[in-house]
């Protein structure tokens, strides 16, 4: 496969070069291709992670972030460290 790149990725791949970073224009062109591999990889998950908290909301699973149900979850897991605070402090004694 020919690839053509202009002046601009050209002159980056250059100074890639120069600077001993890539031998050739292929190499610096197949690490652009793994990035962006990667980058779809990476996008895939995040989508997949985004569909499968959406069907955890479906089935009642989770919660909706609003301005009350952050309160709620600070003021709960302000409970549950007050309860543990307390708890290690009775072994303590």
């Amino acid at each position: 496969m020919a690839v053509e790149l202009t002046s601009d990725q050209r002159a980056f791949a250059r100074r890639a070069m120069e600077s001993g970073r890539f031998e050739s224009e292929e190499d610096a062109v197949r690490e652009a291709l793994a990035l962006w591999e990667e980058r779809e990889r990476r996008l895939l998950e995040f989508r997949s992670t985004i569909e499968e908290a959406r069907a955890s909301l479906a089935r009642g699973e989770g919660r909706e972030i609003t301005p009350e149900s952050m309160r709620e979850l600070s003021a709960e897991v302000s409970e549950r460290g007050r309860a543990r605070l307390i708890a290690e402090l009775a072994r303590a004694s």
